[in-house]
């Protein structure tokens, strides 16, 4: 629908309420634009699309200030986008968050004095989607609070049965073309979740631990090795030193005695051993640690698993059933006892591996898991970049991207779950492995059974710019917003789920890429640029902000720090500085209305309109242009202020101001001052409506009495420009400017009035004699009219009386010691940029400092004489 299709209010209002509330506004405009169906795409629609997905929150989350800091982004994008005439699509949805959701459920059974194994797989899963109807997704309504305008009727689950299907067709394909494999290998654990999960799901911090040195062998067969994990000693099956490492060679291929246990393992030398590190060997436990399974691999050394999946000794003997950390002190007491122990480190500082869904530290282990062959898939997602199919920004980020395709290993995307996306895999009784899609039917019979594990939650994630559009079926939603247009999200999940969904993008859909553009935004921290942390004391809840200065205020706050990849800092006296903008817009609107201001009619041709409004005009296509640029640019900090430069600065309190008296004036010109308002009203709430969405629909509907914002037409650059008006109107600023601060710097109230002489024959400011004496509270001069202060600013003169409202005395005093504090801190300054010595050791932005004091002192003082020079003599 465009403007010109829109309905008219059945009464357009003139008058808005005192103030703004935006409780009682934003949830029934909400409803009203779902109901009414603005926000939905329509597939045999024939405008160019524009598509985009919500990158999709857990079922088990909240919306939090990340959340909206995203979300406020893409809805900027979105709506732009459909007031332009694109058929926009913002698609919903949610992830099963496979790992975080079965824990929820299971904390939930544990209070029951319950776990999955007494439910049984199918009822645990039952429980899951009972838990996923009742309490999971609490995030759509927060959504709508925030002003979200997603289609909501495409919204989308990664577990619905759509989904699944393109799931399972996926891994059949991928299966099939030899891309996904089952091996045993090296693994992250998590002894918590009791699941692999993968390199990107771990997280690294530096732990507190123990560094011990233990001697191996007797007598001139004695080695020394270190290791902070002692309790993996007893799955040693050899140790390592490098070829050419002269102090060992006569070790290579023996077999030395492994302590606490009757083993002997052997010296074998590989190339991996750095030899000045530490004493050249080292310990090798292939199935504990993923250098040591490569050794293994090229030496055919035996695998020896010590520890079940509960991170529990298995090991016959004395250390058996302990936990991997009390293993650790008793088998040190046991070497220490036995003359092993050379040398302790504790505490020793290490950076250790911790799961990123529950924090327990993470044990490497031997597994046998199912995995996706990345080399080909993972090479077509770099090459889309660097050919150009693809656009990264910020562009500097593509250094990221591409260390972390170019050197991607084989992934790991089975889990040891019940809730997920099943792996479509069946053994037979005889070894049989049959891969099963979505068009097969499984095998049946005695001794076949599914594999038990379920696939990575990024798996399913991955295929999310088409799943959700019907994928592998020929839909016409997949025809028409295939590919996405953009792809908004963090720099922290670029490996997560960008490189996934540029892998299984152009695989299954012919190298075309899931998205023409990857916006990269960074992590919102608090004012003092610290990561937001219930631990830290720092988080936010964004909806106690939103009840407390409304949406609009929460929002502009998060855009105006949106700096392309960079962190935002947010605090809370900023979203108050945000309230005040909103409640600007609604006071300076409803003045205008009261006004007169109007949108009916023609604008006049420029030769009728004022200097004033020629400006404001000129000002404003300006604004439009700078706006369309910084939107194609993602520059969202950047359009952000230049909105509120012009909406404050120059709508609010120059034009507004400047008008006043021509509205007081009546007739004629009012009535013109009153279409230019209400031209430059329309067009600066269309401006603002995408970031700051109730208070723009509510005063533009009121303004226009047109149907809704969401549907209007984006403003376009007429091209109109007048920058004669623009330097007469700046010439006006200054002189308004220069004496405010003048009165100011005197002590006179803002609203005080003084007698004044104004010169302004030959110069452009004098059909702005009115306004300037409006503005600046000066009042016609009198009857013994005494120029006691005289200001010659930007070709004119004001000549103000000042007497018997200033101490002249005092004044000069005050006036003398400030500038006096000036001129000595220019000399200071003029001496250290003169000095050759601090120029060469001085670091540039030092110096920069000090030319900037130079040039704020030479300004002072050029202000304070002119102050000086204004007062009459004493």
């Amino acid at each position: 629908m465009t403007e010109n299709t829109q309905q008219q209010n059945p009464a357009p209002i003139t008058e808005l309420p005192t103030q703004y509330a935006p409780a009682e506004v934003e949830g029934t405009l909400y409803e009203r634009w779902v109901e009414r169906g603005y926000f939905s795409a329509d597939a045999a629609s024939e405008k160019p699309p524009y598509t985009v997905v919500i990158p999709p929150p857990n079922v088990t989350g909240s919306l939090h200030l990340g959340h909206a800091f995203e979300h406020t982004l893409i809805d900027a994008l979105t709506r732009r986008k459909r007031m332009q005439g694109f058929e926009t699509l913002w698609q919903p949805g949610m992830d099963h968050a496979g790992i975080a959701t079965q824990n929820v459920v299971e904390r939930e059974l544990a209070k029951e004095g319950k776990s999955r194994h007494d439910l049984g797989r199918e009822e645990f899963i039952e429980r899951v989607w009972k838990w996923k109807g009742e309490s999971g997704g609490q995030i759509s309504g927060q959504m709508r609070r925030l002003g979200d305008g997603v289609d909501w009727d495409r919204e989308r689950f990664t577990m619905d049965e759509g989904l699944s299907q393109s799931v399972q067709t996926i891994f059949k394909k991928l299966y099939d073309d030899e891309l996904i494999y089952r091996a045993e290998r090296i693994i992250n654990w998590c002894p918590r979740c009791l699941t692999a999960i993968s390199d990107i799901e771990v997280e690294y911090q530096d732990d507190d631990g123990e560094l011990v040195s233990l001697k191996y062998g007797e007598g001139d067969e004695t080695v020394v090795v270190a290791t902070t994990r002692a309790e993996t000693m007893l799955g040693d099956t050899a140790i390592a030193v490098h070829p050419d490492d002269e102090r060992y060679k006569h070790l290579v291929g023996k077999l030395i005695k492994l302590p606490l246990t009757d083993r002997s393992i052997p010296v074998v030398a590989d190339e991996h051993v750095d030899p000045e590190f530490g004493t050249g060997c080292v310990k090798v436990t292939p199935a504990h640690d993923p250098n040591d399974f490569e050794i293994g691999q090229r030496h055919d050394l035996p695998n020896i698993a010590v520890m079940d999946e509960h991170a529990v000794i298995t090991v016959p003997g004395p250390f058996q059933g302990l936990d991997r950390l009390e293993a650790r002190s008793a088998i040190v007491g046991a070497l220490r006892a036995d003359g092993r122990i050379v040398a302790e480190k504790r505490p020793y500082t290490h950076s250790v591996g911790h799961c990123s869904r529950c924090k327990t530290t993470i044990e490497p282990r031997l597994s046998m898991q199912w995995w996706v062959k990345v080399g080909p898939l993972a090479k077509a997602a770099g090459d889309a970049v660097r050919d150009g199919k693809v656009k990264i920004h910020p562009q500097e980020m593509e250094k990221r991207y591409f260390d972390w395709v170019d050197n991607l290993h084989d992934w790991c995307i089975s889990r040891q779950l019940w809730w997920g996306h099943r792996i479509p895999v069946w053994y037979g009784p005889n070894g049989e492995v049959v891969c099963v899609g979505p068009d097969d039917e499984a095998p049946t019979g005695e001794g076949w059974t599914q594999d038990s594990d379920v696939l990575d939650t990024w798996f399913s994630s991955g295929l999310w710019p088409f799943s959700t559009l019907g994928w592998p079926e020929q839909t016409d939603s997949l025809a028409k917003f295939y590919p996405n247009s953009v792809l908004v999200t963090g720099y922290d999940i670029l490996f997560f789920w960008v490189a996934r969904m540029m892998m299984f993008g152009l695989y299954a859909m012919d190298g075309t890429p899931p998205f023409h553009t990857i916006v990269l935004h960074g992590m919102v921290r608090d004012q003092f640029g610290k990561k937001m942390s219930k631990s830290f004391g720092n988080a936010v809840n964004p909806l106690d902000w939103m009840d407390k200065y409304g949406s609009d205020a929460v929002r502009f706050t998060l855009a105006r720090g949106a700096n392309p990849g960079v962190d935002v800092p947010i605090g809370e006296d900023w979203v108050q500085g945000s309230r005040n903008f909103a409640n600007k817009i609604w006071n300076a609107t409803r003045f205008a209305l009261m006004n007169g201001a109007t949108i009916e009619g023609e604008l006049p041709p420029a030769e009728q309109l004022s200097a004033t409004d020629r400006w404001i005009l000129s000002r404003l296509n300006a604004t439009v242009a700078e706006v369309d640029a910084l939107y194609d640019d993602y520059q969202f900090a950047k359009l952000s202020d230049a909105l509120f430069h012009f909406a404050w600065d120059e709508v609010f309190d120059w034009y507004v101001e400047l008008s006043k008296t021509t509205f007081m004036g009546g007739g004629e010109a009012a009535k013109v001052s009153g279409r230019v308002l209400g031209e430059v009203l329309d067009v600066t709430l269309r401006l603002l409506h995408p970031i700051v969405p109730f208070v723009t629909e509510t005063l533009w509907t009121t303004l226009t009495g047109r149907e809704s914002l969401v549907i209007a037409e984006w403003p376009s650059d007429s091209g109109f420009r007048d920058t004669a008006a623009e330097r007469e109107i700046e010439t006006l600023q200054q002189v308004i400017t220069e004496v405010r601060r003048f009165r100011a710097d005197q002590g006179l109230q803002p609203g005080q009035k003084v007698p004044a002489r104004l010169s302004l024959d030959g110069t452009a400011l004098a059909p702005h004699e009115a306004a300037i004496r409006q503005l600046l509270r000066l009042q016609p001069e009198g009857e013994g009219f005494s120029a006691t202060a005289t200001l010659p600013v930007s070709g004119a003169t004001v000549a103000l009386d000042l007497s018997g409202t200033i101490d002249v005395a005092a004044e000069r005093k005050r006036l003398a010691k400030d500038l006096a504090a000036a001129e000595k801190e220019k000399a200071q300054a003029t001496a250290k940029l003169g000095n050759e010595a601090f120029l060469a050791k001085a670091p540039d932005n030092v110096v920069d400092k000090i030319r900037g004091r130079l040039t704020k002192a030479d300004a002072d003082i050029a202000r304070l004489q002119a102050q000086l020079d204004g007062l009459p003599a004493a």
